[in-house]
């Protein structure tokens, strides 16, 4: 279980990523952070689990426990990886409606937006609308959350 807000988990990627002085650095801290990202299970790598809108290959799987939810992932682009592995830290663990109403401000802040190519970012707000996707199937689900 997760017993810290989103807010608390972006600042602290933010605050990482404020010690890195350029962008090589911090590719390679986030191509890293892909490479700790635990293997998906072959079963979950299927159509129905990738996501629409990247152009590299993204398969998320969400499952709900005890009012919350956490996220698998895996990408066969480094750099996605690294980035849905944020995601997952971020999200993962929270409960639907705290997921649904994030604004994940940890993405403009450090600077995300401004350095990806423009297929990557369209893949990254994709990958973040599959995840909040999967949180209002959820909170609809189980709507006492």
């Amino acid at each position: 279980m997760n017993d810290r807000t989103i807010n608390e988990i972006e600042d602290e990627i933010v605050e990482e990523f404020s010690l890195f002085d350029s962008w090589d650095d911090k590719y390679e801290y986030i191509i890293d952070l892909g490479k700790k990202l635990p293997e998906l299970d072959a079963q979950h790598k299927i159509d129905d689990n990738k996501v629409r809108g990247c152009q590299s290959t993204v398969w998320l799987v969400a499952d709900y426990r005890d009012g919350r939810i956490y996220y698998n992932a895996e990408s066969d682009a480094v750099i996605v990886k690294g980035l849905i592995s944020m995601l997952i830290r971020v999200l993962s663990g929270q409960r639907p409606g705290d997921i649904v109403a994030a604004p994940l401000t940890f993405i403009q802040r450090i600077g995300m937006t401004t350095h990806l190519a423009q297929t990557r970012s369209n893949g990254l707000v994709s990958m973040v609308k599959q995840m909040k996707n999967y949180a209002l199937a959820y909170k609809l689900k189980y709507q006492s959350q």
